[in-house]
């Protein structure tokens, strides 16, 4: 369900938020709900078709950069401006069993997943603090920072390292007013979602875990990151929120 704005009285007016990852999924629906809650959005992206149909759709600013390159990921978070909101949200998955997980494979998953958000948050932060500005800042993480997935070693690694990363950014960036978060969907059925986990035999028994009996759909995963953005969540901070209908119950 999409939060009515009147109701629940969200309003980023006069503030502007950079989303990662925006050209599909979560990052997309993530853009489009933070447009519906009046912010100006700067959207990055590595694929320039959709960015440009996002920009059609809300008219946001783009950035079209492969954020697994160090200089393109400061490049984008240099380009975007004056920040007000951001939502670490870029993310790979080179799903590979632990005893054939390539270096070459690891390496670009921590580069995007990990050493993008170092990147990219440095720079927006250190914005934020020469501007006087108590921002606010949401990394999508995943519950496979939890639950221990075969085929995801790299994957699970980085997801771990980014909730402590985003721990350390909560106690030092707390000090300027800077909060700092992290979400940790379960599956999410995105169009790659809906693909990985479509299988009876590899859904199923996920799916039986969840006493809500669904996945999550990017809706879910985009109103609780607009929350947490928002000043009504303004004594949270350094959380690792699980998103997964009471997964970790079970």
């Amino acid at each position: 369900m999409k939060l009515d704005p009147t109701e629940y009285k969200i309003d980023f007016k006069n503030r502007c938020a950079l989303v990662t990852g925006a050209g599909k999924g979560i990052g997309r629906e993530i853009a489009v709900e933070l447009h519906r809650f009046n912010a100006q959005v700067v959207a990055v992206s590595r694929t320039r078709t959709d960015l440009e149909k996002l920009k059609d759709e809300i008219g946001c600013e783009t950035i079209t950069a492969e954020l697994a390159d160090p200089a393109q990921a400061k490049r984008a978070a240099e380009q975007a401006g004056e920040i007000d909101l951001l939502v670490n949200n870029a993310a790979i998955a080179k799903l590979e069993p632990f005893l054939k997980t390539t270096i070459e494979a690891w390496d670009e998953t921590m580069a995007v997943n990990l050493r993008a958000v170092l990147i990219i948050t440095q720079v927006v932060a250190a914005g934020m603090i020469a501007r006087g500005v108590p921002g606010s800042i949401v990394n999508v993480s995943s519950m496979a920072r939890f639950q221990a997935l075969r085929g995801h070693a790299a994957y699970c690694a980085s997801k771990a390292g980014l909730d402590q990363l985003t721990g350390v950014m909560a106690v030092e960036l707390g000090e300027y007013g800077i909060r700092v978060n992290s979400v940790n969907p379960t599956v999410v059925l995105t169009e790659m979602g809906k693909r990985a986990w479509s299988d009876p035999a590899k859904g199923g028994p996920m799916l039986a875990r969840i006493p809500l009996r669904r996945f999550a759909e990017c809706e879910d995963i985009a109103s609780v990151v607009c929350f947490l953005l928002s000043d009504a969540a303004g004594m949270l901070n350094g959380l690792a929120l699980p998103i997964d209908g009471g997964f970790h119950m079970t």
